[in-house]
């Protein structure tokens, strides 16, 4: 009998598998045939095989970016692969072309220092400096709704400027659970918990350059035009601008929510057992402290961040807070994701493609402010739907093709909308980890949504364009 159940709950397994492996395969060839038709019309314009090529090769990215028939990261290497073979052979180009650069996005500065970023956050997680933080937020605002409730947020908003957002919001929704489970899913508070928490994590993220991926993006496509925005560049608009709209959004959630009539037992909250080594806690925190000193202060010392990032790398692993096992848990996929996305980025200007989108969305009878404000807009609805990592590497080396100074504003625009995408579960991985608490229905995100769609491109513009006009 017990061979038997194992033998139907294995087959259920391998029908389950072949299903999803069915539904992918099919996904990927209708997601090229629909490329190929596409740039079949598009070839009758006569711009040429190269410019062809790689049309063809981002609308087959953005179907599979949309679709997810396979992985965002194998995306990534997919697109770097295609590029190799498409230039560095004559099989469809006869006139191949050096194709080292796009392999040299693997090495390019924003990896190393999104790699650093990673080292980081994976420090402070394995000694919990994430529940002390929050151990922290409740001794420092206390047992008051309203007052607790921004403490939360803007703590997880600092917290995700040196963290991943998916990172940052697992730790927060973790430390916060208890205190939710007392209060019942339906209490206003623990939706205002649920909803906010990870709309800190996301929009907080627009703080520093490894705050968000997006980030990363537009910093390395501005670099291949041979604009250098360093560290503290980015902060001095970024990080105003993300804990202005965190602190918008605590306002509107307690105003909506009334969650100042909510009524708070912190007694009841378990504390951690767990034993952590005073050095470890100490080596992450001086570690911490170097790596971020060292990036904002790039201009004094002139040490790139890509050396800055070996910093984390060398010491964590050095004072054993990291080990192998650890090192592999990182999320490499994205690093692999980025890479893909700053090849395609490449390719688009080199072949001349973006010139020529730009030179028709130029052309139209509205302002270049306008055509700013589109893309902003673009951004933040995409990444609703798509990963906002994909959504930036189609908008932003479109963007730096803009007339000064908009080629140096808008991707930092784009970048930044893209963070402010949070209308459902399926947007950002912070919204998907609250949503897998199964204590919040999906409508409840519209309201995240909704705030962040009208108010981020808004104020990303705004607070970009005197940036740019004042400082870049």
């Amino acid at each position: 009998m017990a061979t038997s159940d194992s033998r139907y709950a294995a087959e259920k397994w391998y029908k389950k598998i072949r299903l999803k492996w069915l539904f992918n395969t099919s996904t990927f060839i209708g997601n090229l045939v629909i490329a190929l038709i596409i740039t079949y019309f598009f070839r009758q314009l006569g711009y040429g095989t190269p410019v062809d090529y790689v049309f063809f090769l981002g609308i087959l990215s953005i179907g599979l970016w949309v679709t997810e028939a396979i992985p965002p990261f194998a995306v990534g290497i997919f697109i770097i692969v295609m590029l190799v073979f498409g230039f560095g052979t004559d099989y469809v180009v006869s006139d191949t072309a050096p194709v080292d650069v796009y392999v040299e996005t693997w090495t390019s500065n924003v990896i190393w220092l999104l790699l650093g970023g990673f080292f980081l956050a994976q420090g402070m997680k394995e000694v919990e400096l994430d529940r002390w933080l929050f151990r922290f937020t409740i001794r420092r605002f206390g047992d008051q709704p309203e007052k607790l409730l921004m403490g939360l947020m803007l703590v997880t908003a600092v917290a995700s400027m040196v963290m991943s957002n998916t990172a940052t919001t697992a730790m927060m929704i973790s430390s916060i659970l208890p205190l939710i489970k007392l209060m019942g899913k339906t209490s206003n508070y623990s939706k205002a918990l649920l909803i906010g928490i990870p709309a800190a994590a996301s929009v907080g993220g627009i703080g520093t350059i490894i705050g968000s991926t997006p980030n990363v993006i537009a910093v390395g496509a501005l670099q291949e035009q041979g604009i250098n925005i360093t560290f503290i560049d980015w902060m001095m608009v970024g990080t105003p601008l993300g804990l202005l709209l965190v602190f918008a959004f605590y306002k509107y959630l307690a105003w909506k929510l009334k969650v100042k009539d909510a009524v708070l037992d912190l007694s009841q909250i378990p504390q951690s057992d767990a034993t952590i080594e005073p050095f470890k806690r100490k080596s992450v925190i001086v570690t911490l402290f170097v790596t971020v000193g060292l990036w904002v202060t790039e201009p004094l010392h002139g040490i790139p961040v890509a050396a800055t990032s070996a910093v984390p790398i060398l010491f964590l692993t050095l004072t054993e807070v990291m080990n192998s096992d650890q090192v592999r848990a990182l999320p490499w996929d994205t690093l692999m994701l980025v890479a893909g996305g700053l090849a395609l980025g490449i390719a688009l200007v080199d072949v001349g493609l973006a010139d020529i989108i730009m030179g028709k969305i130029n052309n139209l009878p509205v302002a270049v402010a306008v055509v700013a404000v589109m893309f902003s807009m673009i951004a933040v609805l995409l990444s609703n739907v798509m990963s906002n990592t994909a959504a930036a590497s189609i908008l932003i080396p479109l963007a730096v093709t803009l007339p000064a100074p908009f080629g140096v504003a808008v991707p930092v625009i784009v970048a930044i909308s893209c963070s402010c995408s949070l209308l459902l579960p399926v947007s950002t991985p912070p919204n998907a980890i609250a949503y897998a608490t199964g204590l919040i229905e999906q409508k409840e995100f519209r309201k995240g949504g909704v705030f962040f769609i009208l108010a981020g491109p808004a104020a990303a513009f705004l607070a970009v364009m005197a940036w740019v006009w004042l400082y870049v």
